[in-house]
């Protein structure tokens, strides 16, 4: 599973033979440096920094196999001997099979081309190397840490469309922040579907802690009274879980809306993260789904779950191209470490290798 390192923003830093000081017993590993400095020197971030070595390979490789129908319908287009029109159109085709979207492969395109005239490669084979390093650069404005610690409770909105995997990445991540040392607090704000509470109430009770729940209730209402109840006991995280809906059901959206002004009422700056899950397998209504959530609530990061199915993966591409929301985790199976942090290399490997 990954991990959590926390970094003291605007303290000294440590000396180079030291390793910074960890909130889990696992070994020392350094946060990266923020991109500004925090004034506040009590000020704590935690960043999800990669799994131990062997684990993070055998994710990559599920990942590698979720992805290998993909990888393999391009991996064609350079079984040729020469780099010609032929092999671009192809290539295009390729592409926006995978769903990366008009814009995304357009892009995509010039931009290999271009690199294929500066190295002077002759080998289709260069070429996918070529295209790896496009796809990576494309992708990287999505590779951000999710980081919390900032305020206090840092309040998390998750969000998404019926069956994403919500409620099943929330507890996920609920445990991997419970072994951080970090006191989560979860927020059963989906209050019209029973099943809803009981599996968030199952992870709570996994994890070991404490859940704020209300059958029937205003999931507004159930939102303010967690988000207070963290602030009173002292909780690090304050995890709000809503219920499933499509963007085109308006009043439902509205309701979300609601929620969100209502957390803020509760603490000054809340909701801090608004997490949309995205179901890996959804093609190029992912990106619709991006769009419409990000719209209405304004998204700071993304959970890709389901990349152990049928996904095409190159969805992602398109959320690159045309909405960079940062990918947070995605997902390829069930159990807790097929949760990770996203790299924009290790996937674009995962897709084209």
């Amino acid at each position: 599973m990954f991990k959590f390192v926390k970094k003291i923003f605007g303290a000294a830093s440590a000396p180079e033979d030291v390793a910074p000081q960890t909130t889990a017993p696992a070994p020392a590993v350094s946060a990266p440096s923020p991109a500004a400095p925090v004034p506040a020197a009590t000020t704590s971030a935690l960043a999800a920094a990669p799994a131990p070595a062997e684990e993070r390979k055998s994710w990559r490789e599920r990942l590698r196999a979720g992805l290998r129908k993909t990888g393999s319908s391009i991996a064609q287009v350079f079984t040729g001997t020469k780099i010609d029109d032929a092999l671009y159109e192809e290539l295009e085709a390729a592409l926006l099979m995978a769903d990366a979207g008009v814009r995304a492969t357009e892009f995509l395109l010039e931009d290999l081309k271009r690199r294929v005239k500066d190295a002077r490669a002759t080998d289709p084979a260069a070429v996918r190397g070529l295209l790896v390093d496009a796809l990576s650069e494309l992708l990287a404005p999505l590779e951000k840490p999710l980081a919390v610690g900032a305020a206090s409770p840092t309040v998390m909105m998750v969000v998404g469309v019926n069956g994403a995997g919500k409620t099943t990445s929330i507890g996920k991540l609920t445990r991997h922040l419970a072994e951080a040392d970090q006191k989560v607090l979860l927020a059963a704000a989906d209050t019209f579907r029973a099943a809803a509470r009981e599996q968030l109430g199952v992870w709570a009770d996994r994890t070991r802690v404490e859940i704020v729940s209300q059958e029937g209730g205003d999931p507004a209402a159930v939102s303010f009274d967690a988000v207070t109840a963290g602030r009173a006991r002292g909780c690090d995280v304050v995890i709000a879980d809503t219920a499933g809906r499509l963007p085109t059901q308006l009043h439902l959206m509205e309701e979300l809306r609601k929620i969100k002004r209502v957390i803020g009422k509760a603490q000054d700056g809340a909701p801090h993260e608004v997490l949309l899950v995205v179901d890996g397998n959804t093609g190029q209504n992912a990106l619709n789904q991006v769009k419409a959530f990000d719209e209405a609530l304004g998204l700071t990061g993304l959970v890709v779950t389901k990349l152990d199915g049928t996904a095409k993966g190159g969805v992602l591409a398109a959320i690159a191209r045309e909405r960079p929301v940062p990918v947070y985790f995605i997902g390829v199976g069930e159990k807790l470490e097929d949760l990770q942090t996203f790299s924009a290399r290790e996937f674009a490997q995962a897709l084209l290798d």
